[in-house]
């Protein structure tokens, strides 16, 4: 059974990156709680407030982007943790472990979004199509790639993307990204399998967390925390539930701010759905109860459609960290012995609610008109994008040598346009992958990379000039 020394495990890949002391001072954060700061002040952090949770493209700025949400999840997780070392006494005899678990938990929160592409999880289905429509030439089997390394592309996932954007894209001369804490890279991973080795069935391999071009670097880190293929870090599967709740119920609280649906509409779901489960029940009780409390206030029905939304919200974050709670605790040795695979919320108390508020959101807010249009639009954005720098990247003079100047001026000129730091590790001498992988790597890289807007923005950019070079629309031939 792995202990909670290794799973908090500070040491670093690069042993030699400690922090300088401050003048006349010392170093007053432990290294986990550094790992939060690194995070913090990365760019692809601020990116986020540009990238789509639901509403792409929203101009109503009340409504939650990848960024808000992110902070939202490391809130809740934060305060999780908070409750399991203070009041249960998890991880008791591991120094720091007061600070650390709640700092863990809270970098998790604010990192797990990272690798997502623009216009949220239709960019990642995008990309995914993109591959498979040209699999046959961009991952034929002339190019000596195994199933894992196709794989990696045609099952593209942002989770796999945050880890490889942390750990190798985020650089200044090396190639430790920002060098994060093996504790952190362990809890970072969502699903502990590659991406020929996933599993529906099984909720932790239902996808893979993380690329090929990794995978030496996530057994380094298993091996450092006493886990390995299919074992999940066990503050993970917390963290994974917090996502839940934000997504279920902020999601929910989003579409009543752009008037797509009403907190009654919510309140008349959950009673049909699972109206006789206690926690439905508890919730919708509580906050029908203020709500008629409101109705006396003189609020017009937009005030009190929100303002009783908001009391929903809050109940049912109260009821769902509760059960979670409960539910981590009695499993959580299973948890540390491997033998847990399957998600804590569903496995808890509040299965029933959160499972009706997923069919909800489903329902009524991700299938809404207003959401598929403009996950469309991201889509066909996504696609011109991929035809567009896919010929930058592959229109060299020498083949062989990913360096080599471009042979057209537009491939010049869109090449350019890709982050120097991803050339840069596109180009390395270091970098071993097939050359193949690593320009399909390149490719992906950009675009999970983009925020909404700046994809729109250099798609409008390229495509005349790509029309004009005379590849038009009829899409030219893949190499």
């Amino acid at each position: 059974m792995t202990d909670w020394i290794r799973l908090l495990n500070p040491a670093r890949r690069r042993p030699s990156s400690q922090a300088p002391m401050p003048l006349g001072g010392h170093e007053v954060r432990t290294e986990i709680e550094r790992d939060y700061d690194r995070i913090l002040y990365a760019a692809p952090v601020r990116r986020m407030a540009d990238k789509t949770q639901v509403f792409p493209l929203e101009r109503n700025d009340v409504v939650r982007t990848r960024l808000t949400h992110s902070h939202e999840v490391a809130n809740l997780a934060r305060a999780m943790g908070v409750d399991l070392v203070f009041n249960h006494g998890v991880g008791r005899g591991r120094p720091h472990v007061e600070r650390d678990i709640p700092a863990l938990l809270a970098t998790l929160g604010l990192a797990h979004d990272l690798g997502n592409p623009p216009f949220g999880h239709q960019g990642e289905r995008a990309i995914q199509t993109w591959f498979e429509r040209h699999a046959d030439t961009v991952l034929g089997p002339e190019h000596g790639l195994s199933e894992a390394m196709r794989q990696d592309f045609l099952r593209f996932e942002g989770n796999a993307q945050a880890l490889r954007l942390l750990t190798k894209l985020q650089i200044l001369n090396d190639d430790y990204g920002l060098n994060l804490t093996h504790a952190t890279l362990a809890a970072l991973i969502k699903y502990p399998v590659a991406s020929d080795r996933t599993d529906k069935t099984v909720p932790v391999r239902r996808k893979h967390g993380f690329f090929q071009s990794e995978a030496a670097l996530v057994e380094e880190v298993w091996g450092a925390t006493g886990l390995g293929e299919g074992r999940r870090h066990p503050l993970c599967f917390l963290l994974e539930a917090c996502d839940d709740i934000a997504y279920c119920v902020l999601d929910a609280e989003d579409a009543v701010k752009k008037r797509l649906l009403s907190f009654h509409d919510i309140l008349a779901h959950l009673r049909h759905a699972a109206g006789s489960d206690a926690t439905v029940a508890w919730v919708c009780d509580a906050a029908e109860r203020e709500h008629n409390g409101y109705r006396e206030a003189g609020l017009s029905p937009a005030e009190l459609n929100d303002i009783s939304m908001q009391v929903f919200r809050i109940r049912a974050i109260g009821a769902l960290t509760r059960a979670l709670t409960e539910a981590w605790l009695r499993h959580h040795e299973a948890m540390l012995a491997g033998r847990f695979e399957g998600e804590l919320l569903a496995a808890s108390s509040a299965g029933a609610f959160i499972g009706a508020l997923r069919q909800f959101n489903l329902r009524h807010i991700y299938r809404h008109p207003s959401v598929l249009q403009v996950e469309l639009t991201g889509f066909e954005v996504i696609h011109e994008l991929m035809d567009m720098l896919w010929f930058a990247i592959t229109d060299r003079v020498d083949p062989a040598r990913p360096e080599s100047s471009r042979r057209s001026p537009f491939a010049a000129y869109a090449y350019g346009r890709i982050s120097e730091n991803y050339r840069r590790v596109f180009e390395s001498p270091r970098n071993t992958m097939p050359l193949r992988y690593r320009e399909a790597q390149l490719l992906t890289d950009m675009i999970a990379g983009m925020t909404d807007s700046y994809a729109l923005t250099l798609r409008d950019e390229l495509r005349p000039h790509f029309i004009a070079a005379g590849h038009g629309a009829a899409r030219y031939a893949l190499r």
